[in-house]
């Protein structure tokens, strides 16, 4: 089996929790594009690869009875057993996956592709799909118009070194047509409403290479953003904030 990142494995692994409470749900018109773009439906076998804790999964089934979560951390999946004890969870990676070749009619990954984005992990998607089978790819994106949320990425960004990340771009660099239909991109508006705990401390607090930081530099990240909370005028004094994201949503086509 492929290593996982250093980040993904020592940070998911100690804040699993803090990734389940912090992280945003998806808006709900996903749902018309999970069975309208992939053909998702309750005749569908789906694979939720890297599923993580569980918060796409919960909304794959409701719409596809036929559902294997590929999950390599531990921890994050016993936080998705217990919300979704129901849902096989089998231990792999995106180029190992314990699954026979032409098994399913989708993969979606969730906030995951960029762990993973290289030619191998194409393969091995390619080949568990059935010939017709596609490849779903999603993002909850920040909305850095929002000046709050600028500032946010101001306070993490110095301490993402070579973390493999969405903004970046590079996991596009993975499709050069060999087994898959170039990424096209469905955009949707959505919020994370919550308190200012939930919607910024344990949604930062939970990013992999913030979570895998030592406990002094991980202590001025979290001191950081409790200022930015506690000052910020469109934060200060505020019991519920909405965090503006852009859900990113790719279609792509298995070619023969």
């Amino acid at each position: 089996m492929t290593a996982v990142h250093a980040s993904a494995q020592q940070g998911f692994s100690t804040q699993a929790g803090t990734y389940a409470q912090g992280r945003p749900d998806y808006p709900r018109q996903l749902t018309g594009w999970l069975t309208q773009a992939l053909a998702i439906d309750a005749r569908s076998t789906v694979i939720d690869l890297g599923a993580g804790t569980g918060k796409f999964t919960r909304l794959l089934s409701t719409l596809a009875p036929t559902l294997i979560a590929v999950e390599p951390v531990a921890a994050m999946g016993a936080q998705l057993t217990r919300l979704l004890p129901d849902v096989r969870l089998v231990d792999g990676t995106a180029e190992s996956m314990p699954l026979p070749t032409a098994s399913a009619d989708a993969v979606v990954c969730a906030q995951a592709f960029h762990w993973f984005s290289t030619r191998a992990a194409l393969a091995e998607i390619h080949r568990v799909l059935k010939p017709q089978g596609r490849l779903g790819l999603v993002w909850n994106v920040r909305d850095e118009s929002v000046g709050w949320v600028a500032a946010i990425t101001e306070i993490i960004t110095p301490y993402e070194g070579d973390t493999p990340r969405f903004h970046t771009g590079r996991w596009r660099e993975a499709f050069t047509g060999e087994y898959f239909s170039d990424p096209e991109v469905t955009c949707f508006a959505y919020q994370h409403v919550g308190s200012p705990r939930e919607v910024i401390m344990d949604r930062f607090l939970s990013v992999s290479f913030i979570a895998a930081l030592p406990a002094a530099e991980k202590s001025t990240v979290t001191a950081q953003l409790q200022t930015l909370i506690d000052t910020h005028p469109d934060l200060r004094g505020r019991d519920t904030v909405a965090f503006s994201y852009q859900t990113q949503a790719y279609c792509c086509r298995r070619l023969a």
